[in-house]
């Protein structure tokens, strides 16, 4: 009985024999690394250009308001008096 046993395990083709190299199907482990740094460098950069282009945005929504502010405030000077 043990003897099917270990003959089951030594024939099992899932686990490399000696002299065989365990060969990796996904590409080596350096082009795995480099390809997840590449992306990582990517998502940064989009987030940097995605946050300058969010600020600017800010930056002109604000100084829209401001100009609003001061044209209101001119023609809150003009009613009163009439004088131009």
């Amino acid at each position: 009985m043990n003897k099917i046993k270990d003959r089951a395990y030594s024939d099992d083709s899932s686990t490399p024999k000696k002299g065989m190299k365990n060969e990796d199907h996904g590409g080596s482990k350096g082009s795995k690394i480099a390809f997840i740094f590449f992306v990582l460098v990517a998502v940064a950069l989009l987030s940097f250009f995605l946050f300058k282009f969010w600020q600017q945005k800010k930056r002109e929504e604000q100084y829209a308001r401001l100009l609003k502010l001061f044209e209101e405030d001119d023609e809150l000077e003009l009613e009163p008096g009439q004088r131009d």
